[in-house]
């Protein structure tokens, strides 16, 4: 699998991420080991994850599978912190807070350092200055080797690189994690822009439009389908509207044409975007993993991404980037 260098650093991941939000939870640690000794035969390197997932779950999952199935030196491990389970306070980014959180993160992973650590979200009720100085930390103590954000907006983006960069001695931002497909291309209005001019390499979460794109709710909601679970339903919903219906019947239309399959045509145009490092791929089964691997030997024709540009383009009201409407 290619790899590349995140934003203006050394650090290279694959072009296809490991996601690991439902392991140890939906995801037994049987069906974790096969989809991770397949991404890594494939040549994948990226695995993210949080210490949210499965209440910490997830990561010690992996610290299993890093002891006895996948050399450490092997991965990229990327982890989150400052969500928090308040309903007063949805997200943490005090110093305090995400000092503690790194530490619970690396025990529950059994490593020395996570090569990418991110704040999992802007939290207003903090300075970012403050925010910010715990990823230098983190560095500095060589817990984390790089440090990234998570679901910031194009200001918060901007102004968090640019304190990173004006100050000598700071850590820069090497990654942004957003939510990005043919469903949600909402980045392209301000955060990609942001990123992409300070040197911010893009870590693209949902790329497959929270499972839609693959056409499995074209007629209805599987019942072995994320839509349909008590506790991931919600997630899927915003996604099943008419305006995704079209984006989705010309996705299938494009695979019918390139004789390959939704899901590979809306993964590969996420994956080739401007600023993409990565695209994390998050699958229940190994089969579904093995299905968005085989993505790596597709590249979009000209005239079928730019069909899949149109259908799907965001609209840009002023005062956005590029803006077209008032």
């Amino acid at each position: 699998m290619e790899k590349r260098h995140l934003g203006r650093t050394g650090l290279q991941v694959s072009r296809l991420g490991l996601g690991t939000m439902t392991w140890g939870r939906d995801t037994d640690e049987h069906e974790a080991a096969e989809q991770l000794k397949e991404f890594v035969d494939a040549g994948g390197n990226l695995v993210d994850t949080a210490d949210v997932y499965a209440d910490g779950g997830a990561e010690y999952l992996i610290s299993r599978l890093t002891d006895n199935l996948v050399p450490r030196s092997e991965l990229v491990i990327a982890t989150k912190a400052g969500s928090v389970p308040d309903s007063a306070r949805r997200f943490d980014g005090s110093r305090g807070h995400l000092l503690a959180a790194l530490d619970a993160s690396l025990r529950r992973l059994g490593t020395d350092y996570v090569d990418l650590w991110q704040m999992h979200a802007f939290d207003p009720a903090t300075p970012v200055e403050e925010t910010l100085s715990a990823l230098d930390i983190a560095v500095a103590s060589g817990r984390a080797r790089y440090v990234g954000i998570c679901d910031f907006s194009g200001w918060q983006l901007a102004k968090a690189a640019t304190w990173q960069h004006a100050h000598h001695g700071r850590t820069p931002i090497a990654g942004a994690q957003l939510e990005y497909s043919l469903l949600q291309r909402g980045i392209e209005r301000e955060a990609l822009p942001a990123a992409l001019d300070t040197g911010v390499g893009l870590l693209a979460s949902s790329p497959l439009g929270r499972g839609v794109l693959t056409g499995k709710y074209r007629h209805g909601i599987p019942q072995d389908s994320r839509g349909a679970s008590a506790h991931l339903s919600g997630f899927v919903q915003p996604y099943l509207g008419e305006r995704s219906r079209r984006i989705v019947d010309a996705v299938a239309t494009a695979a019918d044409g390139l004789a390959s399959t939704p899901l590979a045509v809306a993964l590969a145009w996420v994956r080739d975007r401007p600023g993409v490092a990565s695209a994390l791929v998050g699958a229940r089964t190994v089969a579904q993993l093995q299905a968005a691997l085989s993505v790596e030997a597709l590249t979009l024709p000209e005239e079928i991404r730019g069909a899949l540009d149109d259908i799907s383009s965001p609209v840009h009201r002023y005062p956005d980037q590029g803006w077209s409407e008032l």
